[in-house]
């Protein structure tokens, strides 16, 4: 249910989801502990839902000059372009500006950006943002967003989840630098996989436990459980982080138990009492739990999609994915004993989850 209704709210535009500051900063840091120049004299672009309440514009124009940014550029949706559109009111903030214009505020996106100490303190911080209405509704397609995003180095933002493929693209397109929060499932869509099978992609630190938690006006839309009353927060399991910068996590190699003292010792009793069963159409082996990869397999393994978390580049290579066996990419992973489908692998008749195919370096 709550999978469901986050994929629902994400659609074009139409609502908003606001990633907490802790998880921002949690994220950044591991880029900035591989490599402390990251963001040093970069153009950062964050084409966020609404930049006078966006956690990711506070932490960067905060961390503005500890970074070393050279520019923050910051853009948000006009409020008309939403479909979530209710009780809205212009904050004092835009009302109180001079350049509050009544017949643009709500067709028209907003952009920030910062450069400079324009209040003279002595520091640039987000006190410092400077800002005004874009020319047309700030959909990131059009080519004003466009101009700015060929403008920056790296875009981070919390795209609407059903444009994903296309925002991805849209990056790729451009060839920048990005941090991106996307759906889990994202992984096995076919232009997504693609990118992070060649490593021109891959999943980012992650979220603390794997639990994000975001703020939303229709929070309390969702099932107790869900949605904390207290916290006025929503949890969702199934997000991640996507980005091409790299950090030290993905390089470090899991550690893991042979095939035998898997059969001996794995915590997993279906891996103790079955072993590692073989795909009726695969010729490939079934893992599926990720902490139960034996480390001495020399074939091909099906794992879960969840295994991208844990992935280095250096101990596995991704061979491909069941819904490219299924394209045909790869004849000599069938059995062509198998007379039924190809679509996923099946163990005893019995259809399986959705699987990566890999094999160890």
């Amino acid at each position: 249910m709550a999978n469901l209704n986050l994929s629902n709210a994400k659609v074009s535009k139409n609502d908003e989801f606001y990633t907490q500051y802790t998880d921002i900063e949690k994220e950044m840091n591991a880029y900035l502990e591989f490599d402390p120049n990251v963001f040093k004299d970069k153009t950062i672009l964050l084409p966020c839902d609404d930049p006078e309440w966006s956690n990711f514009t506070k932490f960067f124009a905060q961390n503005f000059e500890r970074f070393g940014l050279k520019k923050l550029i910051s853009t948000s949706y006009a409020v008309d372009s939403k479909n979530f559109k209710s009780a809205y009111q212009p904050t004092l903030f835009e009302i109180n500006d001079p350049k509050f214009d009544e017949s643009k505020t709500r067709v028209k996106g907003k952009i920030f950006t910062l450069t400079r100490d324009k209040t003279g303190d002595g520091k640039i911080n987000v006190e410092d943002l400077e800002w005004t209405y874009l020319k047309d509704d700030g959909d990131f397609r059009s080519s004003e967003i466009a101009k700015l995003r060929d403008e920056s180095d790296i875009i981070v933002t919390n795209p609407p989840f059903s444009l994903f493929r296309e925002f991805v693209s849209w990056i790729f397109e451009a060839k920048r630098k990005f941090v991106l929060i996307g759906s889990m499932n994202a992984i096995t869509y076919k232009e997504i996989f693609s990118l992070l099978k060649q490593d021109k992609m891959w999943l980012g630190n992650g979220f603390k436990a794997g639990n994000a938690y975001f703020s939303s006006p229709l929070s309390k839309n969702y099932a107790e459980g869900v949605y904390d009353s207290e916290t006025g927060l929503v949890k969702f399991r199934n997000c991640c982080w996507y980005t091409n910068l790299d950090h030290g996590k993905r390089h470090h190699p899991m550690a893991l138990m042979t095939l035998n003292d898997n059969l001996k010792f794995s915590k997993h009793k279906d891996i103790r009492k079955n072993g590692y069963q073989k795909y009726d159409n695969y010729n490939a082996i079934e893992v599926s739990f990720t902490d139960a990869i034996p480390i001495d397999f020399d074939g091909i393994m099906g794992v879960p999609i969840s295994f991208l978390d844990k992935y280095s580049p250096e101990q596995f290579e991704i061979i491909g994915s069941d819904y490219e066996v299924k394209e045909g990419l790869f004849p000599e992973i069938k059995n062509e004993n198998w007379k039924g489908k190809f679509d996923r692998g099946y163990i005893n008749g019995r259809r399986i989850y959705s699987r990566i195919l890999i094999r160890k370096r």
